[in-house]
């Protein structure tokens, strides 16, 4: 609708002579977005975006809808008509409108309502029941197309694998992670993952690249290596970072937004080829095998060109050979091209909220790569957000063109959270567990609703809206409900703080109260699961701050429900005033490890063999 109607000459003059017209960045502030995209729902039953709203001077909304032609066409109402349509009706029936306004606001919150709690082990077992009902056994992924990646889907399944040893599970989780990275979805020569798949073999994708997406992959893939053990899944995940590393990431160690489909206005056009190119640049020989390889033939697979894919390599049996030398050789000959060739446009926003996955995503690169360049993009990240979009404790939604903009929403936080808690167990540096209890107190102190449970999008002293919902849907990405019950949970065992551990299983009963489609609630589920099993905590004290045997045992196991604490010589005083008991712990010659369930610890053991008994690993 922008090029079509909001740039059109005719439609800007009517629409600012008529209307105060507003328009919204959903992922600024998705506040705003959220409260009328219900609105939306409520009117016609649907929602999606652009989304177009009429509201009154007081906010409160009247007619709704999403795509609107600049003419009207195929039974859907044109803008223009619209415009002067609603115009009409608010000098001639505006007490109608109001009325309908008010009934849209008593209808939304009504949506808040909130059930009793069901059995968390009843809803992890339904979701799992729904996510095999739904799996595409043929092609992988769930449902028909779109196919979108989704990986908190994955994410849960591994962990729902991890406890209860359903093999079928891991199953579906290995099949669609090697059937996204075989198709066009995934970029065979730049690397990184694109939106989604049109189609249900993940060809042909919507090329927009998000750092959402590729954050969650990169996540996805590293936990389903220390799962399976198959060392390709490792491999996917580095070539998504060296495409964020390469192409998202600014010079000061932020992440931008995305990059757009379209080059010169032709979607894909920045992706494909044909043949003849690649053998021109290669030479015959190179150039056929790269074209063999990555099925770039005369015919083409999108209008007349090719997007590089291995889904043949299914049936040629080697789709686990990511690592080709000869290929690796070649394709950085046909990425240099490409760059050259035409241009993409860049989302050059970095949201703190995004950038808090993507600090996660290497942090947790680091923890099971152990490289320290995915070690350094997570720290540079951190450094970016506190210098740019933190301010007396608070955190800011957006960086671009050197300010800072907007004030932190609830995935703002409990993102950025998650992401330094993950760079504490891969550092142990004391440093980012004492920013992660202090945004985490901040994030109590303004979002949570300590009555019924359940964080607001927008902190307490925001800027007041129509009303103020709680979002519990895990949709493209997690909500900040899940991810908050997430870090709470993950701070209560970690410290023993008893705001974080009431506060969690508060948390954690609203959410059970809020699910009506376990599909739609995959991040919460997998924190469910951590509520159900028993969460352990490890306690490593060293004298001199020695860890490679602790790194190297937690970078081969894949240990959800355990917290991991180290204290040593130069950290005790600062750990104390963290986590108090870790008083109680005396600095010995050699290392020592505790290891607690529910503030109940065992006697110490001091080589990493025995710990490993006592986990029955």
């Amino acid at each position: 609708m922008a090029h079509e109607s909001f740039e059109d000459k005719d439609v800007a003059e009517y629409l600012n002579a008529n209307f105060v017209a507003i328009k919204v960045d959903r992922e600024e502030r998705p506040d705003i977005d959220n409260v009328y995209m219900t609105a939306c729902v409520s009117l016609t039953g649907e929602g999606g975006w652009p989304l177009s709203i009429f509201m009154s001077p007081d906010q409160k909304p009247f007619y709704a809808g999403t795509y609107f032609p600049k003419y009207s066409r195929y039974n859907m109402p044109g803008f223009t008509e619209l415009l002067r349509a609603v115009r009409k009706a608010w000098d001639n029936s505006r007490e109608e409108l109001l009325k309908s306004g008010d009934e849209i606001m008593q209808a939304m919150q009504q949506k808040e309502h909130k059930k009793s709690e069901v059995d968390l082990r009843e809803l992890t077992d339904s979701g799992a029941a729904a996510f095999k009902k739904y799996f595409d056994k043929n092609n992988g992924g769930f449902g028909r197309a779109p196919k979108f990646p989704t990986p908190h889907n994955l994410m849960f399944l591994l962990k729902y694998y991890y406890y209860y040893k359903e093999k079928e599970v891991l199953t579906i989780v290995e099949k669609s992670l090697d059937a996204m990275y075989r198709g066009g979805i995934f970029d065979h020569i730049g690397y990184g993952f694109s939106r989604y798949s049109t189609d249900s073999v993940f060809l042909v994708p919507h090329f927009e690249k998000m750092l959402y997406d590729n954050a969650l992959l990169t996540i996805s893939y590293l936990e389903c290596l220390q799962l399976s053990g198959k060392k390709h899944y490792g491999e996917i995940a580095e070539r998504i970072l060296l495409y964020v590393e390469r192409e998202l990431r600014s010079s000061e160690g932020g992440y931008f937004c995305a990059q757009d489909a379209d080059s010169e206005g032709v979607e894909g056009k920045y992706y494909t080829f044909v043949p003849e190119e690649t053998i021109q640049l290669l030479g015959k020989e190179d150039g056929t095998y790269f074209n063999e390889y990555f099925d770039i033939t005369e015919k083409g697979n999108f209008e007349g060109k090719n997007i590089p894919n291995r889904i043949p390599a299914l049936e040629l049996g080697n789709i686990e050979t990511i690592l080709e030398e000869r290929i690796d050789a070649l394709t950085p000959q046909i990425y240099n091209y490409r760059f050259g060739r035409t241009k993409l446009h860049k989302d050059d926003k970095i949201l703190t909220s995004w950038n808090g996955l993507m600090i996660t995503a290497c942090a947790k690169a680091y923890r099971i790569l152990r490289k320290e360049k995915y070690l350094s993009m997570a720290e540079k990240g951190v450094v970016f957000i506190e210098k740019h979009l933190s301010e007396k404790g608070r955190l800011k939604v957006r960086y671009r063109d050197g300010s800072s903009k907007g004030e932190g929403h609830l995935e703002d936080y409990a993102f950025y959270i998650l992401a330094l808690l993950t760079l504490y167990e891969a550092s142990f540096d004391i440093q980012y567990l004492k920013l992660a209890v202090s945004y985490a107190k901040t994030m109590l102190a303004f979002f949570f609703d300590e009555k019924e449970g359940g964080f607001y999008l927008s902190a307490k002293d925001s800027e007041s809206l129509i009303y103020r919902p709680k979002v519990v849907d895990d949709n493209a990405i997690p909500s900040g409900n899940s991810a908050a019950v997430f870090v709470l949970k993950k701070l209560g065992d970690m410290t023993g703080d008893t705001e974080f551990i009431y506060s969690a299983e508060l948390q954690i009963k609203y959410l059970s109260g809020a699910i009506d489609h376990p599909l739609s609630h995959s991040y919460t589920l997998s924190a469910m699961l951590d509520f159900i099993q028993p969460g352990k905590e490890l306690v490593c004290v060293t004298k001199d701050g020695e860890t490679a045997a602790l790194e190297k045992f937690l970078n081969r196991y894949y240990l959800p429900g355990l917290s991991v604490v180290v204290k040593s010589t130069e950290n005790a005083e600062q750990l104390g005033e963290v986590i108090p008991f870790t008083k109680d712990y005396p600095v010995e010659d050699r290392t020592a490890y505790y290891l607690c369930q529910n503030r109940s610890c065992q006697r110490p053991v001091y080589d990493i063999s025995a710990l490993k008994e006592l986990m029955e690993l």
